[in-house]
């Protein structure tokens, strides 16, 4: 059985993916690519986005963090990331597609904006997180005491958002209106299987500053 994993170490959708592997337990290689100079092999195996992650299992590319996590819980059955429970699992769907059409793209609304319409994407990113707060009150977890598929999609919040708070300086989450969410948030990274898989917190506000610039210039059609 061959697994490989093409991924950017600033990337957290690549590290979900990465988290998801090492909480089952499967081997994987690894393979760093350089996203401004893509390998052949990535522009093989996912030729439509061009982008990291790829699984490759036994040869077969699957694209997409959230499919690939799916895949990985679907194939390796130990340590279930979705719920057993139909209706369960179609909440923890639920709640992982409403971070990403719901916070994250209001988060990288304001990184890649400026003035009005930054402040106008801050604000709808804090109100995007009152009903994480609700579902994740009395919770360790999404799902309780144990990571699963939800924790794992959100996880980038425990991390990375502390960065783009940093470069943009902006505050999103602060314990006094999220203190369920923040207390989630320490939990998460507290995990081993998450903290010894994290990228260094020194290397990314610099690499986030570039990649906020390429991205307003790439807007200004510089």
């Amino acid at each position: 059985m061959e697994v490989k994993l093409f991924g950017a170490w600033s990337s957290p959708f690549v590290r979900r993916v990465e988290w998801a592997l090492k909480i089952k337990g499967i081997k994987y290689e690894y393979i760093e690519e350089d996203l401004y100079n893509k390998s052949p092999s990535l522009l093989t195996y996912s030729p439509i986005n061009k982008q990291v992650p790829v699984l490759l299992h036994d040869g077969k590319p699957i694209i997409e963090s959230m499919v690939i996590i799916e895949y990985i819980d679907d194939t390796w059955k130990q340590k279930p990331l979705l719920p057993i429970d139909p209706y369960q699992r179609s909440m923890a769907r639920f709640w992982s597609q409403y971070v990403e059409d719901k916070f994250y793209e209001s988060v990288k609304r304001a990184f890649f904006t400026e003035g009005e319409e930054q402040k106008a994407a801050v604000e709808s990113a804090v109100e995007a997180l009152k009903p994480l707060e609700q579902e994740l009150k009395g919770k360790k977890f999404f799902c309780g005491e144990e990571i699963g598929f939800v924790d794992l999609v959100a996880g980038w919040i425990a991390h990375w958002l502390e960065v783009v708070e940093e470069v943009l300086c902006i505050k999103v989450v602060d314990p006094e209106n999220f203190p369920s969410l923040c207390a989630w948030m320490k939990n998460f990274v507290e995990v081993p299987v998450i903290k010894e898989n994290l990228p260094a917190r020194d290397q990314m506000p610099g690499f986030y500053r570039m990649l906020r610039q390429s991205g307003l210039a790439s807007c200004d059609g510089k």
